[in-house]
């Protein structure tokens, strides 16, 4: 009878403890939104601005995650899809699908993506697409970090903005077209840039909705109606965005763009930034600066993103044109000087003498009014601009940077990055593998079947 009453009262006990865990289960699984993130670095904790973000959306976004399963990335696919998956988890305005482009290419060639894996994010007609790769930085000692949630959160405030930004791309002076800068352009119109060309010779004027015009990798000077026009509109509430090209002869003919320039006490050189360095990864000419403290380049200094500019020439600040606030953005060391002799880039015979500019050179300013307005971002470089070169570093980020500040956005998104620890892989011989096996997959099995048999046996016999 005691057998019997010990044995209920096990049965009893076994199934309330289990009924406990079911309806526990249950009810934190009715908790909308609740968990418990117990990883290193937080991995599964969405930032505060996000989680506003999210709790704020009054409109039914889709996102579309193309993974690809023959691409070897898994480690990859499984942090962005992860974090797809959490920001479903945080709004019911959000659904998400994946798809693997491998099983399904039909999909993936509709959406035009890339075959490292893309997430899309669909608004109505509107959508803004996310590389995988764009999403990780690499570190020398392997660590990385990981902006998925800064770059989802963007794209999600992107898409539900209503506020357009009008820009002009000048041209009719050998200007980079916008052929030479598709990443550039698609990216400021998934940011909701509206950007179009102007020759102001043609035109005559320059269009009332223009918010900025963008002067980039001129090759030719601008004409005398055309700096008169420029001048005007910068007199009013007009911005403007100057990344100088080069041209040997920019000493005497630059006359119109150095005098827009000297309006915001910003003097050009006429010197080629040089860099003496000892490697073998790019050539003296291209320089990668220091950056200043400022809004547009302290994320980039924090999150150890270089910008590199080719050809870059030498700027200087008038501090006498005391209307304005001249902020520096890029710097080279105090090694670097300035070649004033540009025929001798040409035969590679660049040496520092006395006529050249001692560094450390500036390379960049931004240019704000006496109401702390922006006004001006003046570079000396623009090869940053291009398609062969944008996707260098954080080249793209401090262009999209220095535009968004100077439009004054107030939706820019800036959450710092995780930080991921280096992958470490441990080597093992075959020998090795098999005892593990036999020890995890038969072994402990095999000893915990032995020991509750034994406490059976003995429970058994009384």
């Amino acid at each position: 009878m005691n057998k019997w009453i010990r044995g209920t009262n096990a049965t009893v006990l076994s199934i309330a403890v289990i009924g406990i865990f079911i309806i526990l289960t249950i009810f934190l699984h009715s908790l909308k939104g609740f968990q418990l993130d117990l990883t290193k670095n937080k991995s599964f904790t969405l930032s505060e601005q996000t989680v506003t973000t999210l709790k704020n959306l009054n409109q039914d976004i889709h996102i579309i995650a193309f993974t690809n399963s023959g691409a070897g990335s898994d480690f990859i696919t499984r942090q962005v899809t992860d974090m797809a998956a959490e920001y479903k988890k945080q709004s019911g305005k959000i659904t998400y699908d994946e798809y693997d482009m491998l099983k399904q290419p039909s999909m993936a060639k509709q959406y035009g993506v890339d075959q490292s894996g893309t997430l899309i994010f669909e608004l109505g007609d509107k959508k803004k697409n996310v590389n995988f790769a764009e999403l990780f930085n690499g570190q020398q000692d392997g660590s990385y970090t990981f902006t998925g949630e800064e770059k989802f959160t963007q794209a999600i405030t992107s898409l539900t903005s209503t506020e357009k930004h009008t820009v002009y791309l000048l041209s009719g002076h050998q200007e980079y077209p916008q052929n030479a800068m598709t990443i550039l352009t698609s990216s400021l119109i998934s940011s909701n840039y509206v950007v179009k060309d102007l020759n102001l010779y043609r035109e005559g004027k320059i269009p009332d909705d223009a918010q900025m015009l963008l002067l980039l990798g001129p090759q030719n000077d601008l004409n005398d109606k055309e700096a008169e026009l420029i001048n005007t509109y910068l007199k009013d509430k007009g911005k403007i965005y100057i990344a100088l090209g080069f041209n040997k002869d920019m000493a005497t003919k630059w006359k119109n763009i150095d005098s827009i320039m000297k309006t915001f006490g910003i003097q050009d050189q006429h010197a080629v930034a040089i860099e003496p360095k000892q490697t073998s990864l790019y050539d003296p000419l291209t320089i990668i600066p220091e950056y200043g403290s400022h809004e547009i380049t302290n994320k980039l200094a924090s999150n150890n993103l270089i910008t590199m500019l080719s050809l870059a020439v030498s700027l200087n600040a008038d501090e006498s044109a005391g209307e304005w606030t001249k902020s520096v953005l890029l710097t080279t060391s105090d090694k670097a000087y300035g070649e004033t002799d540009i025929n001798l880039l040409a035969q590679s015979k660049t040496k520092q003498d006395a006529a050249d500019v001692k560094g450390p050179l500036n390379l960049g300013y931004a240019i704000q009014n006496k109401d702390n307005k922006p006004k001006a971002v003046i570079l000396g470089g623009s090869t940053f601009v291009l398609d062969e070169d944008i996707q260098n570093q954080g080249n793209k980020d401090f262009a999209l940077n220095s535009i968004g500040w100077l439009q004054e956005q107030k939706d820019q998104v800036t959450i710092r990055p995780r930080q991921g620890d280096a992958f470490q892989q441990a080597l093992i011989t075959p020998s090795q593998a098999n005892t593990i096996f036999i020890i995890t997959i038969v072994f402990f099995p095999l000893l915990f079947l032995v020991i509750g048999g034994m406490i059976w046996w003995r429970r058994r016999r009384g």
